[in-house]
């Protein structure tokens, strides 16, 4: 974390020309803007930090939860002093976004606005001063950071963060429990209705024993950030922090406050009714099937009997589907119902062919599995139908 600036007035909303081409701003652009929100109480977080560090051409953007900052190398910079300005985050990027393919953009700030041009088009946009734009605190980490490959990290929050609540005002549900010790990384999201775990073993690792909830708006932007590469990300815990590094972007996030329910005690253990089923012909099966449930209720109702699964749904209208798929069951006949969705969601989530499906009685909670892989658990809430 570089300290705030300080600036001599002269400096104040100059910034050198820059010119580069159009996919090495937008790109950078791009992986910084996702956090900004449409509507802002200060106009200032509406904006992207461009500094121009003379070699280096740094991008900043924050919503005051979340900071994140990447950068690159601008041919022919001037050395100097370093010097800001902050720009519509939007319509800069929408700028580029219209403009040609591989065309030069040049950017030069003076008097209060910031000068693109490419070609024959010209803009010329408000800036606000870069001493106003507010920066989370510098990162202070005590522990060794975690260090994990990008790709398996993506696949790891992309099986559980389905299963995060929105807006709960159980707020530490509104985020993902990420769990450290000794060679273990664990995920796990809830919403109190159904809960998705999985883990990953870095061998080598000692990693110190922590539990922190990163927030809804972090995970989902990771999600999008993160590419199906081996490159390391390195993760970094503080007190009410976390700052994740990999490829040229830095990301700090604030962590949620509060105790996340004791997942371990959620997972059932010991069901004896276990059924084994293709997940993308149940996936399917449900899909239609879920066309008959209103958004109110999106109850469906599940037969089990030796050899077929039985999928019925209904709605107000006394409308009906029943669909009917062969799975390798040979235990007792069970009939259970369950939101569809939350069903939905674990399947379109994994990447397996089949999956395996544990029942305790009516009441109880499923647990869903993929065979042969231990690294992954889903618990669903019945529903009463």
């Amino acid at each position: 974390g570089t300290p705030l600036l300080s600036v001599t007035k002269a400096d104040i909303h100059t910034m050198k020309l820059l010119s580069l081409p159009r996919d090495t701003l937008l790109k950078p652009l791009q992986a910084v803007t996702g956090i900004v929100e449409r509507r802002n109480t200060l106009p200032i977080l509406s904006n992207v930090l461009l500094e121009d560090d003379g070699d280096r051409l740094s991008l900043v953007a924050t919503d005051l939860e979340i900071q994140v900052s990447t950068s690159v190398t601008v041919e022919g910079g001037g050395k100097g002093s370093r010097q800001g300005v902050t720009v519509s985050a939007r319509k800069l990027l929408d700028i580029l976004r219209a403009l040609p393919e591989g065309v030069p953009v040049e950017l030069d700030a003076r008097d209060a606005r910031l000068q693109v041009s490419a070609g024959r088009s010209r803009f010329s946009l408000q800036t606000l001063p870069a001493e106003d734009f507010p920066r989370l605190a510098a990162f202070e980490s005590a522990e060794a950071p975690i260090r994990i490959a990008e790709g398996s990290l993506r696949a790891l929050l992309g099986r559980v963060q389905y299963a995060m609540a929105q807006q709960d005002i159980r707020y530490y549900l509104n985020g993902l429990l990420l769990v450290t010790d000794g060679e273990m990384v664990r995920v796990v999201a809830t919403d109190g209705h159904r809960l998705a775990y999985c883990q990953a073993h870095l061998p080598g690792s000692a990693l110190a024993r922590t539990e922190v909830i990163i927030p809804r708006k972090t995970v989902l932007e990771l999600q999008r950030l993160l590419g199906e590469v081996d490159d390391p990300v390195a993760i970094d815990v503080a007190t009410n922090q976390v700052r994740l590094r990999f490829g040229s972007v830095e990301m700090i996030s604030k962590l949620v406050e509060g105790r996340f329910p004791d997942y371990q005690r959620v997972i059932p253990v010991g069901y004896r009714r276990r059924a084994l089923v293709s997940r993308e012909v149940l996936g399917a099966a449900l899909g239609r099937a879920s066309i008959l449930t209103s958004d109110k209720f999106r109850g469906v109702r599940l037969a089990l009997n030796p050899g077929t699964l039985r999928i019925q749904t209904s709605n107000a209208e006394q409308e009906e589907a029943v669909e009917e798929i062969e799975i390798d069951y040979d235990g007792d006949a069970l009939e259970l119902g369950f939101n569809v969705a939350y069903l939905q969601d674990v399947l379109g989530n994994l990447r397996c062919e089949q999956v395996s499906m544990a029942f305790g009685d009516a009441n109880s909670s499923a647990l869903l599995t993929v065979p042969g892989d231990e690294s992954f658990r889903y618990v669903v809430m019945p529903m009463r139908i």
